[in-house]
């Protein structure tokens, strides 16, 4: 059964199905090729709209290569020693290169550009296929849509395109994050995936994210933390049977699970500033004389095409939309399937040079540069341990700390402002607190905080002459500090 995940503001929509099984018996295989034979006869005859269907089993990497590389990709940031640092610093971009979860990284953006073509400019239909439907393809339609909607890169649409699409829609976060350390065969970081791509976005186009690269590395820090709900069971129906179960219940009651979206368990309010991008290009909302003779709707909203206004509230919003597609398929409006190997080699080079030959709409479609050295290093999440990255009261957090002083001087500037305009309040408009102090924050934080005595970690450092004596930092022993004693 095809499921419909959204929609472009042309009428083009994005749909995923699960593959047919392989192994079958007589009686499945014969009903599979009688179902087949019935949509080649539908789609045979014109007029009708167009259909590609994309098998990601065999354009992508498999869940295997994904976890060897990604493995590969880990063992570069696990060093025990000086020896191990120097012996890798040396062919680090070799030895990263070799591990190819850069250019696997590089193939799932690309294959995101290739949908948004099809969906952009082709005005085709696209269904993504997979064996269950619940891994690459939600990587895939989840990219379409925060290069396309400019809704799912605010904070609340990337929270719902995440409920949507992950959670709900059945990705098995339980295996393929190994929780129970029960079976290493499933296992594989397809939502982590996910995160390194649309950091890729967010570090190439800052403005057009609501949310920012902290919160990226908040969120898949929380994956491997099994206090959260979201990112623990495999399905739904899991989710929902183990919240109720007998099995979790405690003396003091029944145990309850947390959500990862409330970000106040893991940090205080400064904490939870930094997960806002206050340079993000908020769309200017339209003029009350706009609203009252133009009213568009947002492409969120646009259904399957031919599809009724208002769903059916009985039957459900995913089967009113189904039974429609199921219809066009069967029956009346869809066309013939397109394979990739039809479409002219270089309409994929031509849209992606077009795009970024013009000006950027922020609130419009994104596609991410994958040339060369464009695809990086998601440096916040491997790198922060780092001892050159420890800088007091420096580094990138400080700056992000001065931006966000200044956001609020500027607001409170304008409230002072209207205050004397209204005359409502008489004050001091030069006086303007400053609610922050950047040169008391480490370039570790929020990740560690310096009034939590309890969690000291012990991180590997040198001092300035040792780097300038290469041999002889190599044949001695790391020296552990206490970071926390260092800061404050």
């Amino acid at each position: 059964l095809q499921i419909w995940c959204w929609s472009c503001h042309n009428g083009a929509a994005l749909l995923k199905m699960s593959a047919f099984p392989k192994e079958q018996d007589d009686s499945t295989s014969q009903m599979q090729k009688a179902f087949l034979d019935g949509i080649y006869k539908t789609i045979s005859k014109p007029p009708y709209e167009l259909l590609k269907m994309d098998d990601l089993s065999s354009s992508l990497p498999s869940l295997q290569d994904i976890q060897t590389a990604y493995t590969r990709f880990k063992q570069l940031f696990l060093i025990d020693n000086s020896t191990d640092f120097w012996a890798t610093d040396v062919k680090w971009f070799s030895l990263l290169e070799s591990t190819n979860w850069l250019e696997i990284i590089r193939r799932v953006l690309k294959k995101a550009i290739e949908v948004a073509e099809c969906l952009e400019i082709q005005h085709t239909n696209v269904l993504l296929i997979e064996e269950s439907a619940t891994d690459l393809c939600c990587v895939i339609s989840s990219l379409v849509q925060v290069m396309m909607d400019s809704y799912s890169r605010t904070k609340s649409g990337f929270q719902s395109l995440i409920q949507k699409e992950w959670v709900v829609g059945g990705h098995c976060f339980l295996d393929r994050c190994n929780h129970l350390h029960k079976s290493e065969k499933e296992e594989a970081p397809v939502f982590l995936l996910l995160l390194n791509c649309v950091w890729q976005l967010v570090q190439q186009y800052p403005p057009a994210f609501e949310f920012t690269e902290t919160y990226l590395t908040v969120l898949s820090d929380s994956l491997y933390v099994p206090i959260f709900s979201t990112f623990f069971f495999n399905s739904q129906h899991q989710r929902d049977t183990n919240k109720s179960g007998e099995s979790l219940k405690t003396q003091s009651g029944p145990f309850r699970f947390l959500t990862v979206w409330d970000w106040s368990v893991q940090f205080d309010s400064k904490a939870q500033a930094f997960l806002n991008n206050p340079l993000y290009a908020e769309k200017p909302k339209p003029d009350k004389s706009q609203r009252k003779t133009a009213r568009f709707k947002h492409q969120r909203q646009l259904s399957l095409p031919l599809t009724q206004a208002k769903p059916s509230t009985k039957r459900g919003f995913f089967r009113e939309e189904t039974d429609h597609l199921i219809k066009n398929i069967l029956g009346r409006r869809i066309g013939k399937f397109i394979n990739s190997s039809d479409e002219p080699p270089n309409s994929l080079r031509e849209f992606y040079d077009s795009w970024h030959s013009k000006p950027v709409d922020y609130h419009g479609l994104l596609l991410p540069r994958i040339d060369g050295p464009e695809i990086k290093v998601w440096a916040q999440r491997y790198l922060r341990w780092i001892p050159e990255a420890q800088l007091h009261g420096g580094g990138t957090i400080a700056t992000a700390a001065k931006i966000l002083d200044l956001m609020e001087e500027v607001q409170s500037l304008q409230v002072k402002m209207d205050e004397e305009r209204s005359q409502a309040v008489s004050g001091d408009v030069h006086s303007v607190p400053m609610l922050r102090n950047s040169a008391r924050l480490s370039s570790l934080f929020p990740f560690a905080l310096l009034q939590r005595q309890s969690v000291k970690p012990a991180l590997p450092t040198s001092t300035w002459k040792d780097l300038e004596d290469e041999d002889d930092l190599v044949k001695r022993d790391d020296e552990f500090v206490d970071l926390t004693g260092d800061m404050l």
